[in-house]
């Protein structure tokens, strides 16, 4: 306990300390200005995470960026990339009697199709269904165990939230009356995907809870195939501002390399047993992310002998076939576009108008780690730093 708040009283006086960000300023200044010099006009920083998104909005860290460094938005939001066929089961099923369980950052997620009037699961509860919002897979599955129903979990999530599936279905704890519906994605290939889209990033702020699990390792090829700096990041402003000066250094040097700043958490192998219980679970396919379409190898898939957790399967349904995904986006929404970090939220026609955290009308606009919604309820702030 002791050590815990020492750890929690670091954070709040050395990765959040005013005058340690300023001097972290003036070095990125520094190693623009070299890199001005070599003629270099502009550098675009993926954000992968969304979490990193909310860091640096929150704190207002791109006010105090050089007009050349960018920090763009990545396809690191689990629910933003999570594709409407798996909600418009969801719905379906809450809707024919099914309880359905969620996270509370997909239950107002919107559906491009309708079911019987419903576009979300907030709709379907509105309807009279019994959807249940729950902060982990295992309150799900202690609470199917306790009344028996017919259920079924919204199985969102990167390689952060899917060892939790993993474990309680490895460990026969899961309810028979308990199904999911796996919608689990892999990050590295999205990330492969964006940096091949876009095209234009000189350097990547790998995700830090990510790498806890994957290890940092996998994140290797992004310096060694294309060439990008890539920095594993922890999540407070400090921790932004050192990823932004070593990526700005490597380029200054033309030496592009993977730098784990979030040692304090992050190893390169990761969370051995974790990896473990994922392989012996899952198989990983190729799958659709919401906006983007099919990537390579990027999906987790309940493996044959646990197909009986699987609702998709149980239940007969079908997914659509690889031209299916398309069309995932309702008119207007560019939400794809923003997770490559190819446009700005504010580059969406529909931003703060008809698409709102209220009201949202795409699935940026939902999460709390959606860039969306990030912007729309942090965009503008002038501070740089906030001493608790």
């Amino acid at each position: 306990m002791e050590r815990r708040m020492d750890l929690r009283r670091l954070t709040k006086t050395v990765f959040r300390d005013s005058i340690l960000a300023s001097q972290l300023a003036k070095l990125i200044n520094d190693y623009w200005r070299l890199l001005r010099s070599n003629g270099v006009e502009e550098v675009k920083i993926m954000n992968f995470c969304g979490t990193h998104e909310y860091t640096s909005t929150h704190y207002g860290i791109r006010n105090i960026l050089p007009p050349g460094v960018s920090l763009v938005a990545g396809p690191g939001c689990p629910v933003c990339i999570t594709p409407s066929y798996y909600v418009e089961t969801a719905v379906g099923l809450a809707l024919e009697g099914f309880t359905v369980y969620t996270y509370g950052d997909a239950y107002r997620l919107p559906a491009v199709r309708e079911v019987k009037g419903c576009r979300s699961l907030s709709d379907a509860r509105i309807a009279g269904a019994d959807v249940r919002v729950v902060y982990s897979f295992l309150d799900a599955v202690r609470d199917a165990a306790s009344h028996g129903k017919p259920s079924v979990f919204l199985a969102v999530g990167f390689e952060t939230t899917c060892p939790a599936y993993a474990s309680a279905i490895a460990s026969e704890m899961v309810p028979s009356n308990l199904t999911l519906i796996s919608a689990g994605r892999l990050t590295p290939p999205a990330a492969r995907y964006a940096v091949e889209r876009v095209g234009t990033v000189s350097g990547v702020i790998a995700p830090g809870h990510v790498s806890t699990i994957t290890g940092a390792g996998v994140w290797r090829f992004l310096p060694e195939e294309y060439g990008i700096p890539t920095v594993v990041t922890g999540f407070e402003p400090v921790d932004v501002l050192i990823a932004v000066a070593i990526i700005l250094r490597q380029l200054a040097e033309n030496k592009p390399g993977l730098v784990v700043e979030y040692s304090r958490t992050v190893t390169i192998e990761g969370n051995q047993r974790a990896k473990k219980l994922l392989s012996q679970v899952f198989d990983v396919v190729d799958s659709a992310w919401r906006g983007i379409g099919f990537i390579e190898q990027s999906g987790y898939a309940l493996q044959e002998n646990f197909a009986r957790y699987d609702a998709v399967k149980m239940f007969g349904l079908r997914e659509p076939g690889r031209d299916g995904w398309k069309n995932d986006l309702l008119p207007g929404c560019i939400c794809g576009r923003v997770i490559l970090g190819a446009a700005k939220p504010t580059d969406c026609p529909l931003f703060m108008k008809r698409c709102t955290p209220g009201t949202p009308y795409g699935p940026c606009m939902v999460s709390a780690e959606g860039a969306c919604s990030i912007w729309a309820r942090l965009g503008g702030r002038e501070r740089l730093v906030e001493v608790v």
